[in-house]
């Protein structure tokens, strides 16, 4: 599949850093020190959420401010067992800084954390700090793109998470699945591939990109 772009939209976990077990661990160790059973916790969760939406569904109102920071600070101390997934380092190499962003349902300061870990800066950040509401609402793509320049409708979203590709269509943007974290018939995306080894894009002497993808 070929696409062409204005920029790219990059979901940062389970898309470029391989945190998926990290994550896994650090949010069964958050339920149970909240009380929280697996089961119900599996039933409010999701991959691609904002800490804070999963926290204000299971606890009080009383108690989410203090459960962000605890996840929050669970997840900054286990940032250097972090890993770049295959293909990242590579695709970002060859992109211009005013073509690509990171936007992620990541507070800043966790962000920020993972990206100095393994190694990774973007020009552009987008986080969970940054807007009002969280995947899979369309806002933190548009917001990605607008702080690029760029209408989100000329951008090719990266993601793996069902909730951030749902984000990414309400944006308008075209959509790449990385099939890193649910299997393919789970992704509903323009395109899937297995990793971002799998996509490569030209630069344009104008700035425009042509994305290929599988």
């Amino acid at each position: 599949m070929m696409f062409s772009a204005d920029a790219l939209l990059f979901d940062m976990d389970g898309t470029l850093v391989d945190s998926g077990p990290v994550v896994e661990e650090c949010w069964a160790a958050w339920a149970a020190e909240y009380g929280i059973s697996a089961q119900r916790f599996a039933a409010e969760a999701g991959h691609g959420i904002p800490a804070r939406q999963i926290a204000a569904a299971l606890l009080p109102d009383g108690e989410v401010a203090a459960a962000v920071a605890r996840i929050e600070q669970l997840e900054i101390d286990r940032a250097a067992g972090l890993r770049v997934l295959p293909g990242t380092r590579e695709l970002l190499a060859v992109l211009p800084d005013d073509a690509w962003a990171i936007v992620t349902s990541c507070t800043r300061a966790l962000a920020e954390a993972r990206l100095k870990a393994v190694g990774l800066a973007a020009p552009v950040l987008v986080t969970a700090d940054d807007v009002r509401r969280g995947k899979p609402d369309p806002e933190p793509f548009v917001l990605g793109a607008t702080r690029l320049g760029v209408d989100a409708r000329r951008c090719v979203v990266f993601e793996d998470a069902p909730a951030g590709l749902a984000s990414a269509r309400g944006a308008g943007a075209r959509t790449v699945a990385v099939a890193t974290t649910h299997g393919a018939a789970d992704l509903r995306a323009d395109a899937v591939v297995g990793d971002l080894s799998r996509v490569a894009v030209d630069v344009g002497l104008g700035g425009g990109l042509v994305v290929s993808a599988g």
